[in-house]
């Protein structure tokens, strides 16, 4: 039996007799939102500049790589940006919790590791974002980024980005459980910025990044090897990620034949999971890196690492955008 998710992104019979729930699903996300907009529910204004980068969809639309392409743009303007994350695969807390490089991705998320290894910036998770933003401008931020968030409408944002993978773009349109989008499709005309992750730049109306990859990298060095040295065998590729498919695709591209090996996000990796006895060597994102790195055995596995690579025009817009009357703090 396919999982719900086979579904989304075509119109299909069982997409049709699930649209009745998902007319319930969007009934409600309305009446929340107009619950902030008419101020019945109060929202909280922090007094730097915050941004929001989410999707409207579920599963992978490369956020986080946008999150950490953005911390280096700010940082480069001067800036001393937080990161603030629900934390979603860990344990959820009351209280934000500070993540560290090391951090346990079973506590804090695999994601909120990620973001401290590769931004190098002071990171916080926690389902309440308010008080992790509170945590992070008492240790020196001076403007918080919000890893997903669009839907959570108790902070008050100045800029709000979407990103949207632009080979699935939003699927069968439909809202949860019919389809993948969690607020309608017309909730884009609201944000700033609407991003498509796609496999190249466009200069058409919409703003683009691309994702660029680095040659494979040993889980436990820094070795790097060519990704043509994989090339006279198979390899394993591992992901629990929202878009599987999307790494595997990429690694196909580079010329390699993938065995692919899908589980769910946030999934729980057990050493029988990466264990394989044909020797073949074992691919694997950098968020999965995080925690297979603990219960991985041998020198077979190895981690490829993207960036995000903005257009020149999104990144100029971006900072245009920022409040005028606020400047970074180190300048």
């Amino acid at each position: 039996m396919p999982r719900l998710d086979y579904y989304w992104y075509r119109k299909n019979a069982v997409a049709n007799l699930l649209r009745p729930l998902s007319w319930c699903f969007r009934g409600l996300v309305n009446v929340r939102r107009a619950l902030y907009r008419f101020a019945l529910l109060r929202r909280v204004r922090l007094p730097v500049p915050v941004i929001v980068v989410g999707n409207i969809s579920v599963g992978g639309t490369g956020k986080t790589p946008m999150v950490i392409a953005l911390v280096a743009l700010l940082i480069k303007q001067g800036y001393r940006p937080g990161i603030i994350t629900r934390g979603y695969g860990g344990e959820q807390t009351s209280q934000p919790i500070m993540v560290a490089t090391d951090s346990d991705p079973y506590r804090v998320s695999d994601e909120a590791v990620l973001l401290a290894q590769r931004t190098q910036c002071l990171v916080a998770a926690c389902p309440d974002r308010i008080a992790s933003s509170q945590l992070l401008l008492s240790k020196g931020c001076d403007i918080i980024v919000s890893d997903d968030g669009l839907q959570h409408y108790r902070l008050e944002r100045d800029i709000e980005i979407a990103v949207i993978d632009a080979a699935r773009g939003l699927g069968n349109g439909y809202c949860l459980p019919a389809g993948p989008l969690r607020e309608p499709k017309k909730r884009l005309d609201s944000v700033d910025f609407v991003v498509f992750n796609a496999d190249s730049q466009t200069n058409g109306a919409h703003y683009t990044m691309t994702l660029r990859s680095h040659a494979p990298r040993c889980l436990f060095s820094d070795e790097e090897r060519s990704i043509e040295s994989f090339s006279h065998t198979a390899v394993h590729a591992i992901a629990a990620i929202g878009n599987p498919q999307r790494f595997y695709h990429s690694l196909k591209r580079l010329g390699l034949s993938v065995i692919e090996h899908s589980f769910p996000d946030h999934y729980r990796y057990t050493e029988q999971d990466i264990c394989f006895d044909d020797g073949y060597p074992v691919f694997m994102t950098e968020k999965d890196a995080v925690k297979c790195r603990k219960i991985a055995q041998g020198d077979r596995y190895w981690v490829i690492s993207i960036d995000a690579v903005l257009d020149e025009r999104l990144s100029s817009s971006l900072l245009s955008a920022l409040p005028k009357n606020i400047k970074p703090s180190t300048l």
